[in-house]
Order: structure tokens, then C-alpha cells, then sequence
């Protein structure tokens, strides 16, 4: 190298893998020897070598065959020395079991720790040969223990026995003992984790629960939604006071959920109105969580448009908040909801209709139906089939029908025995109106459409996604008729 007195040293040749180290010279032949050595070393342990990957691998596949067969499920000896319960852990979910094949030891009881992970609530039922065990409602986040006898070996069904859960594909197969592929137990050949085709009901079984739901229809439960809010006038302003408040709802006969409601009803009260009219509406807020209410395609001032911490602060349990505009849209069908953890709050039930009418109506009948899917499960007007309520006309009548979704999912409605005539959309009179007889409608949009009811009879006007209505033990869930009398 070159130093800085321009005279010219020699360093020691440096091999590439040697870090900087001169190497030392090898006699010659040293690498073959070596490696004849490091040859015979490995031919003389190579026996050994397999017997002992052998034995690692027969030890994982003993571990492997212990865990799959306990599946979460463990069982301990209790202070007496009996054995305890099998403790098994299931996930549900919308709309899942968790495993689909939950496995659990026989001849000693069993407790299913059930924690529910979806938004919605579910509840889970196993049907054991002395009868239906079941869970309580389980809310999104919440957890129950369901206590099951000893079990034979066998199949047994698992469900949500909340109304449609089980025809979204809420079922799942508790395999008990070694069972793996005899069906649910007493049913052989049915198979595991899709449930039993036909629920396992015979045919007579089967026409009979068809016919207990159907002739049910219009069943009498608690509460009636959607009923019209009468305003109080205060200087030429039409003032409508609503409060919000948590309440216990029945669904259908014998079905209780927790409900958030506008003054204690799903859906909440009619707001109805006409254009160029000044309207306040005072909101009481009787719920364990902040709220407030957004005008679902009502054109209102940014002040009054309801979203917490862009146009307002959220109206806190206990406060009161006054919304207040001109009413300045076309006649038509519009919503007002809440905008606070809607998910929940309006999934269960925080919302209503807020329709401007014509002054001078061209129809004879007029119904307001909202549609909701959650926690409530699938409702028309905060009801299930076959506690909705049919529709009714006089032959000959011109039916108005406003229609709109606070669901989270698309409802094609089918009507019957009719083709109805799509007036307008989200509270828009379309130019050219057409003819339809099922509407797809989507998650917050509505539709105005007229019914000329020339056909006597009862007819079904329900949602076309199936397993939204009707599974082997009837109908159930959006689910109404239109009934045509003289």
C-alpha cells in the first residue's frame, strides 16, 4: 500500500474468508484425509440418527392424537375424587358455531363455556335425549355456561334457537365419546356439523309446525311501533318530543329482547309533516349511552345533521337536545335514526319514519313499513312473522306502500299475486315510475310504491332472501300479507 512517505511496503496476501487474517500454509493431502475421517464417522452414527428422529416423530403424533381428541374439552377430579365436568370452549357469532364439530368425553357431564363474539345476540341449544337444553340470550361480548348431562356416545344437534339464526347456518354437531359420523344421536346417517335436513321432522311434523305458525298470523304481542306522533303548535312550529329509552320488546310470542326505542316502541313514532312547515323535535335521552338522532335524507341546516364531533357534541344520558328547520324536500318516505354507535343502537331499534305527505293523496290506503335485521333478528315494523301486521284494503283501493330498510343487509320484498308500481326513491318521485313485483332495497334507502288491489284473497309480502322467513318449522321473521276484502 502507499503510505504517506511514499514508501512502498509489503503486506501479507490476504484470502477473501479470512477477516483480515495471512492463512497458514496446509500440508499437502490433509483435506482428503479429513474428509475420509468425517465420512466414516457419519456412516457409523447414522443408525442411531433415525432411531432417534423416529422417536421424536412418534412422540409428536402422540401429542398431536391427545389434543385433537380433547378439543379444548378437560375434565379434573374434584375434591371427593368424582370427576368434574369436561369444561368446552364454543365461540359463536354471526351467523357461526365455533368448531362446527364440538368434541366432548362420554358418560360425565359436560359444561359449554359459550362466549358470543358478533354484534348481534345469540343463545345456544343442544337437544339431548331427555329434551332441549338451552342457554338464555347472550349478548355481543357476554359469555354462559350451559350445564349438559352425561351423554352416551353419539351425535347430538347444536343451534342458535334465535329466530332465522339457525337458517343463516347457525348449527353445529356435539360429537360425544368416538362418534364421528352416525348423525345426530337417534338419527343415523345425517351429516355432522350441517344439521339435520328437515330439522329432523317427519313430514307430518313438519306440516303441522307449518301450519301452528301460519294460522297464528296476525299474533298478539306487547307493543305496537310506528304509530304517528301527534305535534304540539308553539308559534307557528310544529313541535315533536321524543325520548329515548332502553325497554324489554317482544318480538314474537314468548321472544324478549332488550330494545333502544323512541318512546318506547320499534320503530320509533311517525314524524309526518309537509313542505314549508317549521318543525322542532326535543330529544330526551333516557339511555345508558350517548345518542343522538341524524335526519336520514331530510335536507336540514349542518347544525342540526346529528353526527357526534362534526356537527355536535352527543346528547349524554339525562340531557335534552333540540333539533329545529324548515322542512324544505318533496313529499315522499324518509327515516331519522340514531348516529351514535349505530351498529347497536339502530340495530336495536333506535329509529323511525319521517315521511312528508302529499296535500292531496292519490291513494286510498297508505301503510309504512320499515324492514330490520340485528339483534332484533328479521323484522317488519320491530315484529316478527307471525307477530307482524298484515295490510288491508277494500277491493279496488289504490294502496300506498313506503317502504324502507334500517337493516344491515339487503331484503328483496315479493309481493304476491301483484305487480306494484315503484313511485319514487329515497324520497325522490322518479320521472319514469316502473313496474315491479320484488323490490331489491338496500341498507338506508326507501321506496314509495302503489298497489291497485284488483285481486280478492290473502296475499304473502314478505322478503325473498328465504332464509330470511321460512325454514321446516314454517315462517317466521319479515313476513306480512296484503289481505283484499270487499
Amino acid at each position: 500500500m502507499q503510505t504517506r512517505t511514499g514508501i512502498k511496503e509489503t503486506a501479507p496476501e490476504v484470502s477473501p474468508r479470512s477477516n483480515g487474517h495471512a492463512e497458514r500454509p496446509v500440508a499437502p493431502g490433509t483435506g482428503a484425509r479429513l474428509s475420509r475421517e468425517l465420512g466414516a464417522a457419519f456412516y457409523r452414527t447414522f443408525p442411531y440418527l433415525i432411531l432417534l428422529i423416529g422417536l421424536g416423530i412418534l412422540a409428536m403424533v402422540g401429542l398431536w392424537a391427545r389434543a385433537a381428541a380433547s378439543n379444548d374439552a378437560t375434565t379434573a377430579p374434584s375434591a371427593n375424587g368424582a370427576a368434574a365436568p369436561a369444561a368446552v370452549q364454543i365461540m359463536v357469532s354471526d351467523f357461526a358455531i365455533t368448531p362446527a364439530t364440538i368434541q366432548a368425553p362420554a358418560s360425565t357431564a359436560v359444561v359449554l363455556h359459550v362466549t358470543n363474539r358478533g354484534p348481534s345476540p345469540h343463545a345456544l341449544a343442544v337437544q339431548t335425549p331427555g329434551g332441549i337444553v338451552q342457554t338464555g340470550q347472550i349478548d355481543a361480548n357476554a359469555t354462559a355456561d350451559l350445564n349438559l348431562p352425561a351423554l352416551d356416545p353419539g351425535q347430538y344437534e347444536v343451534w342458535c334457537p334465535i329466530a332465522g339464526h339457525k337458517e343463516l347456518g347457525m348449527v353445529a354437531t356435539l360429537a360425544v365419546g368416538s362418534a364421528s359420523g352416525s348423525g345426530p344421536a337417534g338419527t343415523p346417517g345425517m351429516g355432522a356439523g350441517s344439521g339435520r335436513i328437515g330439522d329432523g321432522m317427519t313430514a307430518e311434523q313438519m306440516a303441522r309446525a307449518h301450519e301452528q305458525s301460519t294460522v297464528a298470523f296476525p299474533a298478539v304481542t306487547d307493543g305496537l311501533g310506528g304509530q304517528v306522533l301527534k305535534p304540539a303548535v308553539e308559534g307557528g312550529v310544529k313541535v315533536f318530543h321524543v325520548t329515548a329509552e332502553q325497554v324489554q320488546w317482544e318480538v314474537s310470542p314468548g321472544q324478549i329482547v332488550t330494545a333502544f326505542t323512541y318512546d318506547g316502541a320499534v320503530p320509533g313514532p311517525q314524524i309526518r309533516v309537509h313542505r314549508g312547515d317549521r318543525v322542532r323535535i326535543v330529544l330526551d335521552n333516557e339511555l345508558p349511552q350517548p345518542t343522538t338522532i341524524h335526519f336520514h335524507g331530510v335536507t336540514v341546516p349542518n347544525e342540526d345533521d346529528g353526527v357526534p364531533y362534526i356537527t355536535q357534541d352527543p346528547v349524554m344520558p339525562g340531557q335534552t337536545f333540540v333539533y329545529q328547520f324548515r322542512v324544505v324536500d318533496p313529499p315522499g318516505t324518509y327515516m331519522y335514526h340514531s348516529h351514535f354507535n349505530s351498529t347497536e343502537q339502530v340495530g336495536r331499534g333506535l329509529y323511525g319514519a319521517f315521511v312528508v305527505e302529499a296535500r292531496h293523496p292519490a291513494w286510498d290506503e297508505e301503510y309504512t313499513v320499515v324492514l330490520g335485521d340485528g339483534p332484533l333478528g328479521y323484522t317488519l315494523d320491530g315484529k316478527s312473522f307471525p307477530a307482524t301486521s298484515p295490510l288491508t284494503a277494500h277491493l279496488g283501493d289504490r294502496v300506498l306502500m313506503r317502504l324502507s330498510n334500517m337493516g344491515n343487509m339487503l331484503h328483496p320484498m315479493h309481493l304476491h299475486g301483484y305487480h306494484f308500481q315503484v313511485l319514487a326513491q329515497d324520497g325522490s318521485p322518479l320521472e319514469q315510475p316502473y313496474d315491479a313485483d320484488t323490490l331489491v332495497i338496500a341498507p338506508g334507502e326507501t321506496y314509495d310504491v302503489l298497489v291497485h288491489a284488483t285481486h280478492l284473497g290473502v296475499w304473502a309480502f314478505h322478503c325473498h332472501i328465504l332464509s330470511h322467513v321460512e325454514g321446516p318449522q314454517g315462517m317466521f321473521g319479515m313476513v306480512t300479507a296484503l289481505i283484499v276484502a270487499k
